[in-house]
């Protein structure tokens, strides 16, 4: 959603600290916010004008005509502000349909003035600029602002100054206040652009000799353009329209949403109704309420929402289970029903979001059976089926009804059966499988004779007469064919998927050649990326910037953006001044409104269409596709998009669109060309602008219009047939007639899908476009049944003549889908036991990250589960922590640090002059762990006594190994190990081999003192130890440990902090290159060598 109401005290705010007007604006800052919860005393202290000044007291909380309503204060004491609340706060208060709680009020200094000294202003953006009204009267009966206000269109990327405004707006003004309206009035257009409102109205604005006051203010604000006016917005709070409560639910989803990729929305309706909503795609969401309204489900309706744009599958869970824990808080007579419904996604895997899904339900079980919930799924899209069969898997084992359906089944037909209204099918008819297109096995998929491909699409022409000439001065003249068999497109972002799937739409719908002529993507340097052409693979040209990419492939007219909503419009602005460019796709949803307006006035002025923000793109069935527009080939074969048919369809809804494509080519011949503009409120092109193309293109014999709730579009569909421009016939469906049954207002998934007027309402516009003559469905229940009966008209009046199909070639499925799919096997190069990065949150040994962190488990924890895939008890994590303390460094003089200070002072890397060190890592120095565990399990295992192992060990002339040291002794003892045999001998259950070697190093210290079990030695034993009696291992799995080198571990890791601190020591003190000292060098050389 773009256009967010803000309270009347951040709009305040925002006008206080940002206007800049040489009228001197009164009554700044000075506002206070109350609840049930104001402590008075406080608030006095920061606001002490309460205390000597009379006061205006009114709600915050969006409710229009409050001075009618009877809720506001006027002219009160501080006391006479608490005796007015008294009888309103906290309390249910009816406004319209609507009914809500009072709790937060506005109370402001009373501004004593005369009734001719109020005024009104608006500022309200549309498509071609920014609207302002202006009135001479303002206040509580200023009546029907829009028959009596002065109007002055300001056009977009064009400045108001006070001269126009005195001319056009001030003429009833006294011209005592002229100056200081004027200049108020430029210093608001300047604040509504610089901060991004979309709407801006005072009402009443008082001027008086001392100034201009504020008294009460409505606005809304382009919420996307956050990551523009985030310095000077702040942290903004958006508050819930009057009536409906702001859940801590839709706060979370909101959070989900803003973090991620996707689109993720929920609004709670009803928390007691018994119908709740789980819909993929902004269209399909507003579908399926309409459909719940049309048939009495209004009252009992819980929520609105959507989720889209291929969310992960901890994203899908995230979702799902909020919905599951909102509707099992409390149980209803007649038991629930959740619909978990959509249209046929383009892009998202449905098995992914599905499988979140599933997670959640059978987390949410015991709930879901005590509120005896029904549960009705119908999807369509990437690997559904995949999805499907695991959402009825998930009924059956668990006992929960959940019925399942496919594209097989409308869309919205699973509504009535839910409701009760319609039978539910035992045995659904299932589609052909994602895989069957490898195979080419269907009977029914098939493609025209090559004759009809070649009479629908256009003969190859050059840019200069495919495309209206621009000529200076005007604006150019757009074209009626945008795409042909011929098309040639650049693609804006490394989206190898989209490309993929145009390639096979190309090859499939017999091109000559790839459609797509290179990528742009401004973050590498130039290469190739390598791509399918059929079963043989090609090479695409990927370049840094659109310079570049144009003068190399001079024959693209077509762009496909996939740049990001912060990047989208500095990357189309540039794209659209390379004159072979004539129609730009905008993927990215989220673009702020006034950037998008500047977007279209450069285009409409160069004569470019455009498709998008926030769209999927659009089809053109044998020619051409943009993107990820519909769907994998599956559904390009299920839906004949291989090949032209009769009917032309635009819609808003990147869904909707592909729902249209699966009715259309089941009830007519097929799509000749679809369009979906996108969702926000000004989209780059308008219905019109392709209805009217479609209307002078001859091979389309119907149009099917999908409209929506929010602008007035439709209705220049409904003067364009009036006046016989349009003579084709038209079925057109407006969704969102299910607004005008809420007491609030809702905002729906797209970002235009919002109702300022009763004309912009669906209802409105349906009944127009009925009266112009458009074949309007009563519900879009019945718009496949409408389109079939006008199709099926045509045919019989010989308009359309259905074409002959022949099966179109067939395409191998990628690897990575028919892995997903299960169709095949492949070894894997390497298998891993101990970590799973795959998912949502990082696994450990099957402990999931947040987990570890939870229980509190250390290094010695995370050691446990890497190395032994183990939980080991509290007191063996600690043991391994202490054994990493105590070899962590042992001085500079030893080998391994030695080497790394070497290493470091030659300039090495950190990298590098670690590796150096490891590597002197031996049975000499440190890595003596292993072979004392080792000699000493078989000696104790063999039940030799200690004499007699020291006696063998000598006789075979071996060193025991973890036994003495060079500066330790009996007599000067190494106090790591004091402190580690203490720990031991204190915690573990028993010590049976580090027994033995202390009994052992009784003896050796009797020959030499210095023969004591040094500290390898003594880890080496005591984890053996460990190993065997913690409990988490068998005695064969303790010694394979040993055996495979696990213990030498400990060493490396814990000595590895000890050499990088000496790297760091040494770059810290700036040490120069090592040279070894000649007098510590003893030159040996042959003795003829040396005379």
């Amino acid at each position: 959603m773009s256009a967010k109401a803000i309270s009347e005290q951040t709009g305040k705010e925002f006008l206080y600290k940002y206007i800049c007007t040489a009228s001197a604006v009164q009554n700044r800052f000075k506002y206070a916010t109350v609840t049930a919860d104001t402590d008075w005393g406080r608030l006095t202290q920061e606001h002490p004008w309460l205390l000597t000044e009379k006061l205006v007291v009114k709600p915050d909380q969006l409710i229009k005509r409050r001075g009618k309503l009877g809720l506001v204060g006027i002219n009160l004491d501080l006391q006479g502000v608490k005796d007015w609340l008294k009888d309103r706060i906290m309390k249910e208060t009816a406004v319209g349909k609507a009914k809500g709680v009072l709790k937060y009020f506005l109370i402001e200094p009373f501004v004593p003035h005369k009734q001719e000294e109020e005024f009104y202003v608006c500022i309200y953006a549309t498509r071609e600029g920014d609207e302002v009204l202006f009135h001479h009267e303002g206040g509580v009966e200023v009546g029907d602002v829009d028959a009596k206000a002065l109007r002055l269109m300001v056009p977009v990327d064009e400045k108001l100054n006070e001269e126009q405004v005195t001319e056009q707006l001030l003429t009833n003004v006294p011209d005592e206040k002229k100056g200081a309206l004027a200049s108020f009035i430029v210093g608001l257009f300047s604040l509504y652009e610089d901060l991004y409102f979309t709407y801006l109205e005072i009402n009443p604005i008082v001027v008086t000799q001392d100034g201009v006051y504020i008294l009460d203010m409505a606005a809304k604000i382009d919420a996307t353009a956050d990551y523009i006016c985030k310095a000077k917005w702040g942290d903004v709070e958006f508050p819930p329209p009057f009536g409906r409560e702001a859940y801590p639910e839709e706060a979370y989803i909101a959070d989900l949403d803003a973090k991620s990729g996707a689109s993720l929305k929920l609004t709670i309706l009803n928390p007691k109704g018994r119908i709740w909503t789980m819909v993929a795609g902004g269209g399909a969401s507003v579908v399926y309420s309409d459909t719940i309204c049309d048939s009495g489900g209004v009252d009992e309706l819980a929520n609105y929402g959507e989720y889209s744009g291929a969310p992960s599958e901890q994203q899908t869970y995230d979702y799902a289970k909020t919905i599951l824990s909102l509707m099992t808080r409390e149980k209803h007579p007649q038991g629930k029903v959740l619909i978990i419904g959509g249209s046929i996604a383009n892009f998202t895997n449905v098995a992914a979001t599905f499988k979140g899904i599933v997670r959640a339900i059978k987390d949410y079980l015991e709930p879901l059976k005590e509120n005896e919930v029904s549960i009705f799924v119908r999807r369509g899209g990437p690997n559904y089926q995949e999805g499907l069969r695991v959402m009825g898997e998930v009924g059956k084992t668990t006992g929960i009804p959940i019925h399942v359906f496919g594209t097989e089944t409308h869309m919205t037909a699973i509504v009535g059966m839910a409701l009760g209204h319609r039978p539910i099918p035992h045995q659904p008819p299932s589609d052909a499988h994602t895989a069957n297109f490898l195979l080419n096995a269907s009977s029914n998929a098939k493609t025209p004779a090559a004759t009809r491909t070649a009479s629908f699409s256009e003969t190859r022409t050059t840019n200069d007469s495919s495309h209206a000439k621009k000529s200076k001065g005007l604006p150019a003249a757009k074209a009626t064919t945008i795409f042909s068999k011929h098309t040639k497109t650049i693609v804006w972002g490394m989206q190898t998927r989209a490309v993929q799937g145009m390639l096979d739409f190309d090859y499939v719908c017999s091109r000559d050649e790839p459609s797509v002529a290179a990528m742009v993507y401004p973050f590498t340097g130039d290469h190739k990326q390598k791509f399918y052409w059929g079963h043989k693979e090609i090479l695409i040209p990927v370049y840094k910037n659109m310079a570049d990419a144009t003068k190399k492939h001079p024959q693209v007219d077509v762009l496909i953006s996939f740049a990001s909503l912060r990047s989208a419009f500095d990357s189309t602005v540039e794209a659209m001044q390379f004159t072979q460019i004539h129609t730009i796709a905008i993927i990215a949803e989220g673009i702020p409104e006034a950037l998008t307006r500047k977007m279209i006035k450069m285009a409409d002025k160069k004569g470019i269409t455009i498709i998008g923000p926030a769209t999927v793109g659009g089809i053109k069935p044998g020619c051409f596709k943009i993107g990820n527009t519909g769907g994998m080939l599956d559904n390009i074969l299920s839906s004949k998009l291989y090949r032209p048919g009769s009917v032309a369809y635009v819609s808003r809804s990147g869904g909707m669109s592909n729902e249209l494509n699966n009715i259309i080519s089941r009830t007519t011949d097929g799509v000749y060309e679809g369009v979906a503009i996108g969702g926000d409120r000004y989209p780059g092109s308008t219905f019109m602008d392709h209805v009217l193309r479609y209307q002078d293109t001859p091979g389309v014999e119907m149009i099917v219009v999908l409209g929506e709730i929010g602008g007035t579009e439709e209705y220049k569909i409904c003067q364009g047939i009036k006046e016989g421009r349009i003579s084709k016939p038209v079925v057109c469906w407006c969704i969102g007639t299910c607004a005008t049954m809420f007491s609030s207002e809702v905002q729906f998934g797209h970002a235009g899908a919002c109702a300022n007027q009763a004309s912009e309402t669906a209802v409105s516009k349906n009944q127009a476009l009925s009266d112009a003559g458009a074949y309007v469905p009563k519900s879009f229940d019945e718009l496949g049944d409408v389109i079939k009966a006008v199709y099926d008209d045509l045919v019989a009046n010989g308009t359309i003549v259905p074409a002959e199909e022949v099966p179109p070639p067939t395409v191998p499925m990628d690897y990575s889908w028919a892995r997903e799919l299960g169709l095949i096997r492949k070894p894997a190069s390497f298998m891993t036991s101990i970590c799973d990065e795959r998912g949502q949150e990082l696994i450990y040994a099957g402990m999931p990250i947040t987990e570890v962190f939870k229980e509190e488990m250390g290094i010695g924890g995370v050691l446990g589960l890497l190395w032994f895939q183990r939980r080991l008890p509290r007191y063996a994590c600690q043991f391994i922590e202490m054994c990493l303390m105590v070899t962590a460094d042992h001085g500079p003089a030893v080998s391994g640090a030695h080497n790394t200070i070497v290493c470091a002072r030659a300039g090495k890397d950190l990298i590098s002059s670690l590796t150096s060190g490891l590597l002197t890592i031996g049975d000499r120095f440190g890595g003596a762990l292993d072979a004392a565990a080792k000699q000493f399990s078989k000696a104790f295992d063999s039940g030799m006594l200690p004499m007699e192992f020291v006696n063998k060990m000598k006789k075979d002339g071996k060193l025991i190994m973890g036994i003495g040291h060079r500066v330790k002794s009996i007599n000067n003892p190494d106090m790591r190990v004091q402190i580690l045999k203490d720990y031991v001998k204190q915690h573990f259950p028993a010590t049976q081999l580090l027994d033995y070697a202390l009994d052992v190093e009784k003896i050796t210290t009797s020959k030499k003192p210095n023969l004591i079990l040094n500290v390898d030695g003594f880890i080496g034993v005591a984890f053996v130890d460990l190993l065997r009696t913690c409990g988490g291992f068998t005695r064969d799995e303790a010694d394979e440990f040993v055996e495979i080198g696990a213990l030498n571990g400990i060493f490396v890791l814990g000595r590895s902090m000890g050499f990088i601190g000496h790297y760091l020591d040494q770059k810290r003190l700036k040490q120069g290159l090592y040279r070894h000292p000649w007098d510590d060098i003893s030159y040996v050389l042959p003795e003829h060598m040396s005379m």
